[in-house]
């Protein structure tokens, strides 16, 4: 049941449920006649097999409102890249699909690592920039919308309350953060959100004291959603981290870049379920450990920008700090749990604490060895300095592919 707070410093839109989606997609029609809407889809080849994307294709068809979608394609053969051009044209709406493992893109890929300008590792950030590129490269859109291919519980109704905010031309928002309950199978999900990041900057504020940017991030209902929407405006000048701190850095470039009146979160859902990684105790390159130590790094990597100074001490303080908060958030949530006829296992979430805080310290020591890490892509708009014909030649490059699977 939706509620009226507005806690924090960034505006939260409800869902009452007392407009309905047809509604909602009707003034969408309304406005994409002088507001182009683009969505952007980064995926796996193997998610095409899985049982999420059917759906979310299935409910993208129904919407007529949408100008374009641009589908990154990941880890796909040629035969594979061939498929997903079949069982994307079922989505009902023109589409671009990059194939990101095809010659041409690698071969545009290895000229800007020539100039120490591409991302320096596979995966979603990866492949979100690349689309970025090429929703800008298009030049048509006017709002852009972004989300995962893997959510099981998806609607098209998550869609139009995603675009609304940044569509709306009596609204001010350039950003919009979507949000939702981390529930499903009668449990609580989304430990990382729950258990890391929480405590964290509850951590953080108590280590380092009080900040602006500490303040922002806490008045996120989910800061780890993979959903959101942003004027067009936005994409050339923003940076994008390539390892699993995206959600967390794209929320710091708007923090850096915008009034948080120009920002806002929408209530997408009322249960959300997608595809869970493991905790991978055992290897911190995999699962829940990697994406805990890259988030932290984030962190520690935006806050050190504002001429915040880490010691080794200041570590071991806020992997103290950090343990005792989430082990209190362990106690509240075991009685949400209960309250709301939920399982719940305390050694796992606590096992799950104890991992997050180890990887304080291993993020920490990270952070000391290379401080020259480059924690974003470069933007777009470098790109384009360094190299003026390129998102020209990224525009043919992906054509041409989309051509060959026709």
């Amino acid at each position: 049941m939706g509620d009226f707070s507005q806690n924090g410093i960034v505006s939260t839109l409800h869902d009452f449920g007392t407009k309905s989606t047809t509604e909602i997609e009707k003034d969408l029609l309304n406005f994409s006649k002088e507001r182009k809407m683009e969505l952007i889809l980064p995926c796996l080849y193997s998610e095409l097999e899985g049982s999420a994307l059917p759906n979310i294709v299935d409910q993208i068809s129904k919407t007529k409102y949408l100008n374009h979608v641009i589908i990154g394609l990941d880890k796909a053969s040629e035969s594979q890249a061939k498929k997903a051009w079949k069982f994307f044209k079922k989505i009902n709406v023109p589409f671009t699909i990059l194939w990101n493992d095809g010659p041409k893109l690698k071969k545009l890929d290895t000229e800007l690592k020539k100039k120490n300008l591409a991302p320096n590792e596979m995966g979603k950030g990866r492949n979100v920039w690349y689309c970025i590129g090429m929703c800008i490269a298009r030049d048509t859109a006017r709002s852009v919308a972004l989300h995962d291919c893997d959510i099981k519980t998806y609607d098209r109704r998550m869609l139009a309350k995603l675009f609304y905010p940044v569509v709306n031309p009596l609204f001010n928002f350039e950003f919009c953060k979507g949000y939702y309950p981390r529930i499903a199978n009668n449990k609580m999900n989304g430990r990382v959100a729950r258990l890391l990041v929480g405590p964290l900057l509850t951590a953080l504020e108590k280590t380092i004291g009080k900040s602006e940017y500490i303040n922002f991030m806490k008045s996120f209902k989910y800061p780890l959603a993979g959903e959101f929407s942003f004027r067009r405006n936005v994409l050339p000048e923003l940076r994008i981290s390539s390892d699993w701190g995206i959600e967390v850095g794209i929320l710091s470039e708007m923090q850096r870049s915008f009034s948080p009146n120009n920002i806002c979160q929408v209530d997408l859902a009322d249960a959300y379920d997608h595809k869970h990684q493991d905790l991978s105790i055992d290897d911190e390159t995999k699962g829940l450990s990697k994406m805990s130590i890259d988030i932290i790094k984030t962190f520690i990597k935006k806050l050190a920008t504002q001429g915040n100074s880490f010691s080794r001490e200041t570590f071991r303080s806020l992997k103290a700090t950090y343990y005792r908060s989430a082990l209190d958030l362990i106690d509240i949530y075991r009685s949400d749990a209960a309250m709301n006829g939920l399982k719940f296992d305390s050694h796992k979430e606590e096992e799950a604490v104890e991992l997050f805080a180890v990887n304080i310290m291993k993020a920490g020591e990270a952070f000391y060895i290379n401080p020259m890490d480059t924690p974003f892509i470069p933007t777009w708009s470098r790109v384009k300095s360094a190299i003026p014909d390129f998102l020209v030649r990224l525009n043919e490059a992906v054509n041409e592919d989309n051509k060959k699977f026709i």
